[in-house]
């Protein structure tokens, strides 16, 4: 079992290494790293540049968008009304929103908060400012949103997100971003943090980048969506999401005082789903999982001009939170490396499972077009391998395919999951399941 038996000694030259080391490889101009601990906040700390245009340093209290790490958020201002009983997470979501597709109304929020709806994915940043694109977004979708029967699989959805964010503005009678900023925001003291622009904009803010001919460059114009903003526009900094892991590490306490409902930590925290060809599961805006000793809560994001992650561990009481200023740039070497140094953790297993040479009867098994919306994948048989564009898959392990390796780069895996009959009926690929069409 690991554990944080004393509070060690910062390294704060260590700690500056890996981030600068990974800040440089990534092209990312800079990023906010914060490390709970014990129950308190043992370090906050800004690194590079805000805007490659004005070098202004990173500080703590600069906001990022945070990408999908959203998520929690909206589970947690769903979670709530649900506590109080303004919300059935098992009723459908058409009890609550007029004006749905029949095929959308019966969607319930559980589905839509552990990824189990059967909705397509899709993450357009660019659309409407007006906050009410997410109602009117929602009300034009059709059965067609809908790759898959509800509650058969998991395979994740920003545009599941989207309703359930529509949901608790519906229920609560207010916009979704006053929702989040009453519910959670307010009671936490997170007194920086919105989805509004406009207010993100007259703080300390970070601007966003992507990589332009080698280089980081700021996006212009900046990307908003507010269509979408339930699923991964947060503004936030890591003063403020430190606040927010504290309360989460400590039943929902925070300086003394229960900010949030005890009962919402284990609401969010239950796994709810397994994530095809994965050890892992899904709860409620939240990915969990139990490794190495310990059991993980976690949740990264992406979006256009930045990237986030925050990483616990409740066993140890322990979190590290990362906030970057580029495309999906969430600094996992990093967080890696700062669980490491904090936590005595079991040994890496070795993946026992033993990979065979595709067979004959596999690559008839298991070649064919699987969808997700617009987004496919189709496997052809090549050469005893299974070929998706630039990538071959020649080996197959219990339930998944895998990619040759070399030296310490992981292999690529592609799970497999049967049907009825005796062909294949989805394959999961990064995060997302695609159902047989051909």
């Amino acid at each position: 079992m690991a554990a944080l038996a004393q509070m060690p000694r910062l390294d704060n030259a260590a700690i500056e290494r890996v981030v600068t080391e990974e800040l440089r490889a990534t092209n990312t101009p800079g990023a906010a790293v914060a490390i709970v601990a014990a129950g308190r906040v043992l370090f906050a700390r800004g690194y590079g540049v805000a805007n490659v245009e004005s070098p202004a340093p990173v500080t703590p209290d600069m906001l990022f968008r945070l990408g999908s790490t959203t998520k929690m958020f909206t589970a947690a201002a769903v979670a709530t009304l649900a506590l109080e009983k303004k919300i059935d997470l098992q009723a459908p979501v058409g009890r609550y929103i007029q004006g749905l597709d029949p095929a959308i109304a019966r969607l319930t929020a559980h589905q839509l908060l552990s990824h189990t709806s059967g909705l397509k994915d899709e993450a357009p940043m660019f659309g409407s400012h007006d906050e009410s694109a997410l109602g009117d977004g929602i009300r034009r979708w059709t059965p067609a949103f809908l790759f898959t029967e509800p509650g058969k699989i998991y395979s994740y959805s920003n545009p599941g997100y989207w309703l359930a964010g529509y949901l608790a503005e519906t229920v609560a009678g207010k916009p979704y971003a006053d929702v989040v900023e009453e519910r959670l925001f307010k009671p936490l003291g997170m007194a920086r943090s919105t989805y509004r622009p406009t207010m993100a904009m007259t703080r300390p803010l970070a601007q966003g980048h992507e990589v332009v001919a080698g280089k980081p460059a700021v996006i212009r114009p900046a990307a908003d969506n507010a269509a979408s903003w339930p699923a991964g526009s947060m503004f936030s900094n890591v003063q403020d999401l430190a606040r927010f892991v504290l309360a989460f590490l400590d039943g929902g306490k925070l300086d003394g005082k229960q900010a949030l409902p005890a009962e919402l930590v284990a609401t969010l925290s239950t796994r709810r789903a397994d994530i095809p060809g994965s050890t892992g599961g899904y709860g409620y805006g939240l990915n969990v999982s139990r490794e190495r000793g310990v059991s993980w809560v976690q949740h990264g994001g992406s979006r256009a001009g930045y990237g986030s992650s925050i990483v616990m561990v409740p066993d140890q009481n322990f979190g590290v939170i990362i906030v970057a200023n580029r495309t999906g740039s969430s600094m996992p070497k990093t967080s890696a490396a700062i669980v490491e140094m904090f936590l005595d953790l079991e040994a890496k297993k070795k993946d026992a499972s033993e990979l065979r040479a595709l067979t004959a009867s596999d690559l008839t098994r298991y070649a064919g077009t699987y969808a997700n919306g617009a987004q496919r994948i189709s496997l052809v048989a090549e050469g005893g391998a299974l070929v998706r564009g630039s990538t071959r898959f020649t080996q197959a392990g219990k339930d998944y395919l895998s990619t040759e390796t070399t030296g310490d780069a992981p292999a690529l895996r592609l799970a497999l999951v049967p049907g009825a009959g005796s062909k294949i009926e989805y394959v999961h690929f990064g995060g997302r399941s695609y159902r047989r069409v051909d």
